[in-house]
């Protein structure tokens, strides 16, 4: 019995939506991370894109535990000196909430060009409304 390699012309991809109503930011972004490089399917090949299309709705109602909200920072530094940007997630989540699911899930997809063309696939809205629907997305209700 010969190892199955999978081809990227020959993968079959799906589209998933998820509601991140209520749920953990880290949990939530290490799930889609692992729907977006395909490991929930057997026929997974670490070489090869074979992972599916994510939508997430609801991203302003993601939820932080703890005291993240007030806590925990977005920095980013723009190279040159006092160029050191902070924001709270709340103010964060306040202004952009695609992004901060974003930036969770892209930090958690391998740091290279197999990774980028994942991150693709990944599509998060405020709210509930979505233009996808050409492609028949099916509900994924998450045990988180």
């Amino acid at each position: 019995m010969k190892t199955f390699m999978a081809k990227a012309e020959e993968v079959q991809r799906k589209w998933f939506i998820i509601d991140a109503e209520g749920k953990p930011l880290g949990r939530l972004a290490s799930e889609v991370a692992k729907i977006l490089r395909g490991k929930h399917k057997p026929t997974y090949t670490p070489h090869c894109d074979t992972g599916d299309h994510v939508i997430v709705l609801n991203a302003e109602k993601i939820v932080l535990t703890g005291k993240k909200l007030e806590q925990k920072y977005y920095r980013h530094y723009s190279g040159y000196p006092g160029g050191m940007k902070e924001i709270t997630y709340k103010h964060f989540l306040a202004t952009h909430p695609e992004r901060v699911i974003e930036l969770a899930v892209k930090g958690m997809l391998p740091k290279n060009s197999l990774g980028r063309s994942m991150y693709k696939k990944l599509k998060v809205y405020k709210g509930t409304d979505h233009e996808h629907q050409a492609q028949k997305p099916e509900f994924l209700e998450l045990n988180i």
